[in-house]
């Protein structure tokens, strides 16, 4: 039994091909996390600094309840070109059936060409718990409390 068997558990979602441009999406690696999302465009798009653009991948998928799907940034277009997603992570609910689409948005200070086919975010698929919420008057006390933002130590230099 390999590591991949012994660790992982699978779980099998349907895909519907919208475009003959559509890539399946797939891992890239044995123990990758998110599969890789492909534009399905026809001719490059250019996203100029700061501005947004919705990158059709050509499929819908059909995600098992009790499962949501994550459209995460590429950390090489991230990294290199300073290219993200403005919502990250996306979700994908388990009803949703239209086609997946990617908003990138280009954080870098050059204009950044997406080209036919490109792998442009990746699709991490993960279960889901839903919250009952309890109506209480007080909630119960922490050494943190009500600090907010930078509270637990920002700009320390302990563990």
């Amino acid at each position: 039994m390999d590591l991949y068997t012994a660790t992982m558990q699978e779980i099998e979602i349907n895909f519907r091909r919208l475009s003959p441009l559509a890539t399946l999406p797939v891992y890239q690696s044995e123990l990758a996390a998110g599969m890789d999302l492909h534009a399905a465009i026809e001719v490059p798009v250019t996203i100029e600094p700061g501005a947004i653009a919705m990158i059709p991948c050509g499929f819908a998928i059909e995600i098992p309840p009790g499962y949501e799907g994550q459209v995460r940034p590429r950390s090489g277009l991230a990294c290199k070109h300073g290219v993200s997603i403005p919502n990250s992570p996306g979700t994908v609910d388990a009803d949703y059936r239209g086609e997946m689409k990617v908003a990138l948005i280009n954080l870098g200070r050059t204009a950044f060409t997406v080209e036919p086919s490109m792998r442009i975010a990746q699709l991490v698929i993960a279960p889901v718990l839903r919250a009952r919420l309890r109506e209480t008057t007080q909630l119960s006390d922490t050494a943190r409390g009500s600090g907010g933002f930078g509270s637990t130590g920002v700009g320390s230099t302990g563990s």
